[in-house]
């Protein structure tokens, strides 16, 4: 009886094959689901950023308001009109121009309330 001749494997084999592709799947799922972590991350921390600029945004607006209102305290009101009429804004207008002159008001400050006189 003749033996027949032992086949030569060529390649892997199967349970090598499918070895090899479970470990490919599981680090594709590993890698996917730690890209998929970092951008929910960065997503997040953008949301958060967003919000903190809101809020800063508001508080300055809160600021320009209270300054605003602060400059309009520091202005006597202007008095009904007398015979002369402008009298009462120019006494204002010194008034602005002593507190300017004293430090207690900005340039801008100074031209906020001097318009809100000349304009009343």
């Amino acid at each position: 009886m003749m033996r027949r001749p032992m086949a030569i494997r060529r390649g892997p084999g199967l349970l090598n094959t499918v070895a090899r592709t479970a470990v490919v799947a599981g680090t594709a799922t590993v890698t996917s689901s730690a890209i998929l972590g970092r951008q929910q991350r960065k997503a997040a921390a953008a949301q958060q950023q967003q919000a903190e600029s809101l809020e800063v945004q508001q508080l300055q607006q809160q600021m320009v308001q209270l300054q605003a209102s602060q400059i309009q305290a520091r202005v006597e009101p202007v008095a009904a009109p007398g015979p002369a009429g402008g009298t009462d804004i120019l006494a204002q207008l010194q008034q602005l121009a002593t507190l300017k002159e004293q430090g207690m008001l900005s340039d801008e400050e100074f031209a906020t309330a001097k318009a809100a006189i000349l304009g009343a």
